[in-house]
């Protein structure tokens, strides 16, 4: 019976030798994927709009915050058309032109007194007056 256990475990020992020479191996290299991590760079569109699809989280806060700082087209526009207004009253004074823009809140007035301009700003909130004056324009 032991010249049959040992005879088993040669055989499995020169089996193993044997097929030593047929089992080869690689070294194993990690290549990471996100760029943060030295990966290609051009996968993180890719992982960003995968993070950004899995996420369901809403802001709660984002509405509130979105209505204080949003602005209606109205505003923009009224806004946009006090500007152009303004830069054109004060494109008129070169022509000799003085004039005054009023909104909801200052009013501006524009006076040309021979080469010194005064341009009064008023706030209509506080009523506080702002006045600017230049000298040595000539019309």
């Amino acid at each position: 019976m032991k010249t049959k256990t040992f005879l088993q475990r040669t055989g499995l020992c020169l089996l193993g030798l044997g097929s030593h020479g047929l089992v080869q191996a690689t070294e194993l290299v990690y290549t990471p994927i996100n760029p943060s991590f030295g990966g290609n760079p051009l996968n993180g569109t890719w992982l960003l709009n995968n993070a950004q699809a899995q996420n369901d989280y809403d802001d709660p806060d984002l509405k509130d915050r979105a209505a204080l700082t949003g602005t209606s087209a109205l505003e923009r526009f009224s806004s946009q058309l006090q500007s152009r207004l303004l830069g054109q009253l004060l494109d008129n004074i070169s022509t000799g032109n003085t004039g005054s823009l009023s909104t909801d809140a200052f009013i501006v007035n524009v006076l040309d007194d021979s080469g010194q301009l005064t341009i009064e700003v008023t706030d209509r909130a506080t009523g506080e007056v702002s006045e600017i004056k230049v000298n040595g324009l000539a019309p």
